[in-house]
C-alpha cells in the first residue's frame, strides 16, 4: 500500500462468537440512580449471590479457548498490511509489551470469568501504561486514564482485572520479587475499593466534577500505604511529573517533528514511523475530513480552530496495540506561522469488547471513543472530536499538549507501587462517574476478600500471558507471523 494512502476498507474482525459471562443470571431489579445510597449499596451486596467475591480468583483456560495467535491475526486483517510486522515486533519485546498489544485476547478470556452484572463505561484496555497526567482546559495538571480506543459499556471487573494483571506482568519485568508484585497489585485493588467507597458517599455532582490533582497525588498515596521509605523522593516525583507535563507543548514538538525546507515549514520524514502525505488529492481529502470534524467539537471550539490553517499531514506509527491502524498528525499554524497546533487523527475500529457485550450504539467508532472519553474523564481535550473518511472512522485530539506518562521500566519498587495505586484511584473515579459507586462498593464490601481474589487472578493470568507470549515467539520463528524488531 502507498504510504500516503488511507488503509483499505475492511469489515471489523469478529473472531469468536459472543460468550455468556458467568454471574449474569436474572435477580433483584437494580434500583434507579436517584434511590438512596443504602438501597443501591444493598443491591450490590445481593449481586454476590450470582458471583461470589472469591470466585474472581479463578482462572482456567477453557478447552475451547481461541488460539491467541489466530485472534491477533484476525485483528490485523483490517489494519495497514505493511505495518503488521512492526506491531508483532513491538509485542515481542517482552511479556508486558505483548500484554499491551493483546487486548483482544484478554477480552475473550474475561468474557468467560464471573462478573457482578453491574456495568460501567469500560476503558476496555486498563493496563498501567494507559494512565498519566494531562491538562484541563484551565491548564490544571490532573491524573487519569488517557486511552479509550476500546471503551464500551460492560462489567467493571474487566477493567480492574486487566489493571491488576498488568501490574503483575510489569512488576516481574522490572525484576521485582513475586511478593513485591503481589503487594503492589493488592494495594492497587485496595485503593480501588477504598476510593469507590468514598465516591459512594459523595453526591452525584461531586463525583462528576472530581479531579485528581497531581501535585499531592503520589505523596498522599504513600501515606495511605503506610510506606515510610522514600517519602522525599515521592514528593519530588509529584513535582517532576508536573514539570514533565508542562514541557509537552506544541512549541517543543515543532522543533522535533517539523523542519523548514525551501522556506516552507513541513513535517520531517522518518519512514516508516513518520511519513509525509504528499499526494495533492489525498491532502484535499484530509482537509475535507478536518472540516467535517469541526462540527463535533464542544462549546463552539471550532471558532478557535478556525484561527489555524492546515500546513502539513503525515502518517505516524504509535503505541503497541494501535500499530497498523491509520494514525496521522496534522500540523496547523496560526498568528502568521508563530503559533503551532498539532492534531492527531487516529483510526477508530470497533472495540474488542463488542463481541462479548454487544455492539456500540454509535455507528461511528470515533464517536464511540469520544463519547467514552468525555464520560470517563473529568476534563477532556478541547479539540476532541470525531469524523469519517469513506467507511473509516477517526477521532481527533491534540498531540501531546501537557500529556505525560512515566516509563514503567524505570520505576523502583516504591515509585512503582505508588504509581499503580494512582492508576487504581483513577479507574475508581472513572467507574464512579459512569456507573453507580454505591452498587459497586456494596458488592466489594469493606474487607480485603475481594482484593485478595483479584490479586490471585492477576498472578494466574500473568502466567497465562507468558504462555501466550511464548506462542507468539514460536509463531515468529516458524514464519507463521512476520516480525520487525527494533522499529
Amino acid at each position: 500500500m502507498s504510504v500516503s494512502a488511507l488503509p483499505p476498507i475492511s469489515s471489523s474482525p469478529m473472531p469468536v462468537p459472543p460468550k455468556r459471562s458467568a454471574g449474569t443470571t436474572a435477580g433483584t431489579m437494580a434500583p434507579p440512580p436517584h434511590a438512596v445510597i443504602v438501597e443501591r449499596r444493598a443491591y450490590g451486596v445481593t449481586r454476590r449471590n450470582d458471583a461470589p467475591r472469591s470466585s474472581h480468583a479463578l482462572w482456567t483456560p477453557s478447552p475451547d479457548r481461541p488460539d491467541p495467535i489466530s485472534l491477533l491475526e484476525a485483528s490485523n486483517r483490517s489494519r495497514i498490511h505493511d505495518l503488521t510486522p512492526i506491531r508483532y515486533g513491538r509485542m515481542l519485546a517482552s511479556p508486558f509489551a505483548f500484554l499491551r498489544g493483546s487486548a483482544i485476547i484478554m477480552a475473550s478470556d474475561l468474557s468467560t470469568t464471573p462478573n457482578s452484572g453491574i456495568h460501567v463505561q469500560l476503558t476496555g484496555d486498563a493496563h498501567i501504561c494507559n494512565y498519566g497526567v494531562f491538562a484541563t482546559p484551565e491548564r490544571k495538571v490532573v491524573f487519569g486514564i488517557n486511552d479509550f480506543d476500546e471503551t464500551l459499556p460492560g462489567p467493571w471487573e474487566w477493567d480492574l482485572k486487566r489493571l491488576a494483571a498488568s501490574i503483575i506482568v510489569a512488576g516481574r519485568e522490572n525484576g521485582f520479587s513475586n511478593a513485591t508484585c503481589r503487594e503492589a497489585a493488592e494495594l492497587a485493588v485496595r485503593t480501588y475499593r477504598e476510593r469507590m467507597h468514598e465516591f459512594s458517599t459523595m453526591s452525584h455532582m461531586e463525583v462528576w466534577c472530581f479531579e485528581i490533582d497531581v501535585r499531592q497525588l503520589f505523596s498522599s498515596l504513600m501515606d495511605e500505604a503506610d510506606m515510610q521509605r522514600g517519602k522525599r523522593a515521592i514528593k519530588k516525583t509529584d513535582q517532576r511529573t508536573v514539570r514533565q507535563a508542562e514541557r509537552r507543548t506544541a512549541d517543543r514538538d515543532l522543533g522535533k517533528l517539523a523542519e523548514v525546507v525551501n522556506g516552507q515549514l513541513r513535517l520531517k520524514n522518518n519512514p516508516p514511523l513518520l511519513v509525509r502525505v504528499e499526494d495533492p488529492k489525498m491532502l484535499e481529502r484530509l482537509r475535507g475530513l478536518t472540516e467535517r470534524y469541526r462540527a463535533t467539537l464542544e462549546d463552539n471550539r471550532d471558532v478557535l480552530l478556525n484561527r489555524y490553517h492546515l500546513v502539513d499531514v503525515a502518517r505516524k506509527v504509535v503505541g503497541v496495540g494501535s500499530v497498523g491502524t491509520y494514525c496521522g498528525i496534522a500540523l496547523m499554524l496560526g498568528n502568521d506561522g508563530e503559533d503551532p497546533l498539532f492534531l492527531q487523527l487516529k483510526e477508530a475500529q470497533p472495540s474488542v469488547m463488542e463481541a462479548y457485550v454487544g455492539r456500540s450504539r454509535f455507528s461511528n467508532s470515533g464517536q464511540r471513543v469520544v463519547y467514552g472519553q468525555r464520560l470517563i474523564q473529568a476534563a477532556s481535550d478541547i479539540f476532541l472530536g470525531w469524523t469519517r473518511s469513506g467507511n473509516i472512522d477517526f477521532y481527533v485530539r491534540q498531540l501531546h499538549d501537557m500529556k505525560y506518562s512515566p516509563e514503567i521500566d524505570e520505576l523502583d519498587k516504591v515509585n512503582f507501587t505508588v504509581y499503580v495505586m494512582a492508576c487504581a484511584y483513577a479507574l475508581a473515579r472513572a467507574h464512579a462517574r459512569s456507573g453507580d459507586a454505591a452498587q459497586i462498593s456494596g458488592y466489594i464490601g469493606g474487607s480485603d476478600k475481594f482484593d485478595r481474589a483479584i490479586t490471585t487472578f492477576a498472578e494466574v493470568y500473568a502466567d497465562q500471558n507468558e504462555r501466550d507470549y511464548t506462542e507468539l515467539v514460536a509463531a515468529t520463528r516458524s514464519g507463521r507471523v512476520p516480525a520487525e524488531m527494533g522499529v
